[in-house]
């Protein structure tokens, strides 16, 4: 068996549509169930369907060979994996966003509201900038609002809830999408599956 984890929920969805084109469909996934665990005999495939967040370490921890993870997550939680491929699905970007009347004081400690903290410690430490960041784990767009931090570093899509909130983009740190990874020992024992997966998904993507 290959043992591909996925992402509850819209991405996952979509990574799973993309792989059962190319040959690896497993029936029981399309089913109205609470499963998390679904196999396919007759393709060789067992998928997880695990929270975003934990994917990486499903695959570096060797529960499963390969999984599909947003880069976002990878650049925060450094996992110990490959990194595979970009997939080019769940396009969109990881930015630094504030009020709209916001004018920086460079003089002071900027304080930066986010669930990435790691991603933003490296971004303003690679520009010389004293920040003090603050873990949120959702609703991010109030801590500006609320007068809990100056800018807040988070995944922008449409930039609907932004506006919404009286908040624009001020810098975009990069841009995100899926990407493939696999654990390093499966990268060496099942490489011809792993090597076959990534040359059918190279012809549809």
């Amino acid at each position: 068996m290959l043992n591909i984890a996925l992402p509850k929920g819209r991405l996952g969805e979509q990574v799973y549509k993309l792989i059962a084109e190319i040959g690896y469909a497993c029936p029981g996934m399309e089913e109205d169930n609470r499963k998390l665990v679904f196999e396919s005999p007759e393709n060789q495939v067992r998928y997880l369907l695990v929270k975003p967040s934990d994917v990486a370490i499903y695959v570096e921890r060797g529960a499963a060979d390969v999984g599909v993870v947003g880069k976002d997550i990878l650049l925060d939680s450094e996992p110990d994996v490959y990194e595979l491929m970009d997939l080019k699905i769940g396009a969109c970007r990881l930015a630094v966003a504030a009020p709209n009347d916001y004018i920086e004081d460079k003089d002071a400690a900027l304080r930066v509201a986010t669930k990435f903290t790691q991603v933003a410690r490296n971004y303003y430490a690679s520009k010389n900038r004293e920040a003090d960041i603050i873990k949120l784990n959702g609703s991010i767009e109030l801590a500006p609002i609320l007068g809990i931090s100056d800018v807040i570093v988070d995944i922008v899509e449409s930039g609907a809830t932004l506006r919404e909130n009286d908040l624009r983009v001020i810098e975009t740190i990069t841009p995100i999408s899926a990407r493939l990874i696999a654990n390093r020992s499966s990268f060496i024992f099942k490489s011809e599956r792993i090597d076959a997966l990534m040359s059918a998904l190279r012809e549809v993507i």
